[in-house]
């Protein structure tokens, strides 16, 4: 169940990927649609992590090609923004927190100006945001991991892009942190911004996203949640090996799923 939009904010076309010649991700066709919150959901080495990298052109594509905004990826870069696995980040490199977050402004200041004070202003109310303006003087070696994540988020929201793309922001962090940034990813969507995120919980994929794309190094399904959320689809996924797809089929089932009202 591949499901193509209308005008949409990401086109991926034939993608594919490969490290030492040996194929990562394989022929993937999608496209995304504007103001959505979505999951790139697999199983552990699927290519949801390269999907995302290749798409900002962070990864070389063997071939195919990726538009956004109806544009090369070099053409609107500024109206991206990424937030890495925390794990590829060193944490020990001496800075401070709101220096860390002021970084998200650099893409708009030129290669020698210096930060202004809106761009400042910009900083800290991202830390608001993310409640974490009490930390604004830390450094970022004495955070905790919940801390940390909150911390490249800021940083994320400080670029005021118009397309986020974080790599497992809800792992490793608390029940508390993942609730505090879900409810922000969803303020974001209302806002009209777009959420891609590579996540890796089943059992809360039908809460959170409301656009799921499938993947196992080549493309299973992609479309709204309630419809790719299929037993069907999920045991295509992860082959009919993992427990939870019955949990998951439960809830299915049960029609948990949020909905809210897509623009047409």
């Amino acid at each position: 169940m591949i499901l193509h939009v209308d005008n949409p904010v990401v086109e991926v076309h034939d993608l594919t990927v490969s490290y030492d010649r040996k194929p990562v991700l394989w022929g993937v066709d999608l496209t995304l649609p504007a103001g959505s919150l979505v999951g790139v959901i697999g199983p552990n080495g699927a290519g949801k992590s390269t999907l995302i990298k290749a798409i900002m052109d962070l990864l070389p594509a063997s071939s195919g090609y990726v538009r956004i905004f109806d544009e090369p990826i070099k053409q609107v870069r500024n109206r991206i923004s990424y937030v890495p696995q925390r794990e590829s980040v060193d944490w020990d490199f001496p800075a401070s927190v709101f220096d860390v977050v002021l970084m998200g402004r650099y893409g708009n200041l030129g290669l020698f100006n210096r930060p202004r004070k809106a761009d400042k202003d910009a900083a800290m109310q991202a830390l608001e945001k993310v409640g974490m303006q009490s930390f604004a003087n830390r450094q970022i070696s004495q955070l905790s991991g919940g801390q940390q994540q909150r911390v490249f988020l800021a940083r994320a929201l400080a670029q005021n892009a118009d397309i986020y793309f974080m790599d497992e922001p809800f792992a490793g962090v608390d029940i508390a942190t993942e609730t505090a940034i879900i409810e922000l990813l969803r303020t974001m969507r209302a806002q009209g911004k777009t959420v891609i995120v590579v996540h890796h919980d089943l059992q809360s994929a039908g809460e959170y996203f409301d656009w799921t794309v499938l993947l196992n190094m080549r493309l299973v399904a992609s479309g709204p949640t309630e419809q790719v959320l299929t037993q069907e689809l999920l045991e295509q996924t992860y082959g009919g090996k993992l427990t939870v797809l019955s949990k998951v089929g439960d809830l299915l089932r049960k029609q948990e799923f949020p909905t809210r009202e897509r623009k047409s």
